[in-house]
Order: C-alpha cells, then structure tokens, then sequence
C-alpha cells in the first residue's frame, strides 16, 4: 500500500501575480477569490489539494506589500506567518508587469529562508520566450529556487507539472483534512468572500479597496436551501449611492452574481440578503478584523 503524504505549501507572491488563480488551479475548484484589483486575497485561506496519495495544503497567503495601514499590516502578517514552516515556498511571479517595488523585498527576505523555493512564472500565455528566459535566470541569481516553473494560472498551461512536483516534496503523514474538503475557509466566510469579489468586480473602478463583507447569519432553512444576509461595511457616505445604484440596481446586480455562484458550489439554492452600512472606522475595527479571518495588529 503506498504511504500517504501530506505537507504544506505557501504561495507568495507580490499583489495580483495570479496567487490565487494558481491555488484554484490546484485545488481543481474555487477556494480563493479572485479580482484584477490588487490585494483582494486577505486572510490565509487555505486550499487543499489532492495528488494521488498526496494531501497538498496550500496557504494562500495575501500579496506581500509595504504596510502602511492597519488592515496592510495585519494582512502582510499574515502573508509571512503562511510561509512560515512550510514544507515549500512557491513564489508567484507575474512577468508582464513585474511590479519590481513589491517583487524585489520579497526576494530579499526569500534569500535566506530555510524553506525549499520554487519559482513559478506566471502568464506564460501573454509572455514572450526570451524575455521569460532572462527573468528566470535573472531571479535565479538572486534566490537558491530548487526549481523554475512556467505556468499559466489562468490557462492552467503547466500547473500539472508544478502539482506532481509539489507531491513529491511533501513529508510522510497522515492527510489532515478530509478527503472531500477543499478549503478550511467556513462556508460562512467563504460566502462573504465571493460577494466581495463581486462588489470589486462590478465596482472595481468607483468603489476603493476600503470595504468590507461581514457575515451576519448563515442558516439552513427546512426545505434544504440556505439563508444569508451579510452587510457590506463601507468608509464613507459618499460611497453608498454607488453600492446601492440606481433604485438599487446594483447591490441587486451583485447579489444576484453572489447569490447564483454560491448555490454552484454549495449545490443547494441560496437566499442572499444584503445591505450597506457606513462606517468610517471599520478598517480599526478588531471584531470585523475576527471575523474576516485577519490577525488584530497594533
């Protein structure tokens, strides 16, 4: 009988480089959201993967940045804290916009990190070779990685590869989730999570990063489908014409998208109710911090 492995992978990488594309990708299904808008990732929500007898966990980790708020702060705390004793480090690198402020303090502090480092070159499909070639080796010089893989996190190009390659470095042991388990993100967060991606796909250009999902309640109700009602916390007043819309046309527009993307994955209908509250100091808010999966940081 073959033994059964199971390990721990952070997936690092500076904002927007694909991290959570590629942990989706790895995991088969979706566990993390994702939107063009940097630094939507905020707590470590992990991904579980499965490759043959092997458990993948994957810490998918918020992009690493230089904090300058609270929130920023907690959320780099916990993109290290990721990393921290993992079996591996997988360092997401969008090669088209290299973002080279972000990029260049991570491979700093990756430098003497006693994890095994792997490099993964993102978007491969919107990438020419030779440029891709003199950034790999280029990064190489810089970090001891074990290995260079090239990937599209959106096409899936080479994920199979990085996947196997990833199975193979994770320790003997038993699996620490269930075998159907996908993610250790409660449904309750989770489904707070895909409104907020929507919120920022639909607003992306008018609502700032400042706003927040809070789950209210989560229950079951007799004939097996799910009620929710969740408050999507906002900075300023001047933000809650632009949520709400047109004779509320919007906050509709995104529950709707939420409401039929949750009832996919939890394969049963969802009833969603949302509404808007300002509150402009949310972001130093310790409960709501709780309750988004994020580290109080002083």
């Amino acid at each position: 009988m073959t033994q059964s492995r199971c390990g721990l992978v952070a997936v690092i990488g500076a904002p927007n480089a694909g991290k959570s594309t590629l942990v989706n990708q790895l995991v088969g299904q979706k566990v993390a959201i994702t939107s063009a808008k940097a630094q939507t990732t905020r707590a470590r929500l992990l991904g579980i993967a499965l490759h043959g007898e092997t458990q993948i966990i994957l810490v998918d980790t918020p992009g690493i940045f230089e904090p300058k708020r609270r929130l920023d702060r907690a959320m780099v705390q916990a993109a290290w804290e990721g990393a921290h004793s993992a079996d591996a480090i997988v360092l997401v690198v969008d090669p088209v916009k290299q973002r080279r402020h972000e990029l260049e303090p991570l491979l700093e502090a990756l430098k003497d990190r006693p994890e095994r480092k792997l490099l993964a070159l993102n978007k491969v499909d919107a990438s020419k070779k030779e440029p891709l070639l003199a950034l790999a080796q280029e990064l190489a010089g810089k970090v001891d990685f074990a290995e260079v893989f090239f990937i599209s996190a959106l096409t899936g190009d080479g994920v199979p590869e990085l996947k196997a390659h990833l199975a193979g470095l994770m320790p003997e042991g038993p699996w620490h989730y269930p075998e159907d388990q996908v993610s250790d993100a409660s449904e309750r967060l989770l489904a707070a999570e895909v409104t907020r991606e929507q919120l920022y796909r639909q607003l992306h250009d008018e609502l700032p990063y400042d706003s927040a999902v809070r789950p209210e309640s989560y229950q079951m109700r007799k004939d097996g489908s799910i009620e929710i009602h969740q408050q999507i916390v906002i900075g300023r007043d001047s933000q809650k014409p632009i949520v709400l819309g047109k004779g509320g046309s919007r906050i509709k527009a995104i529950g709707e998208a939420a409401r039929k993307e949750l009832s996919e994955m939890l394969g049963v209908p969802v009833h969603l109710f949302l509404h808007v509250k300002v509150d402009e100091r949310w972001a130093e808010s310790r409960e709501i911090y709780e309750e988004i999966g994020l580290d109080w940081v002083r």
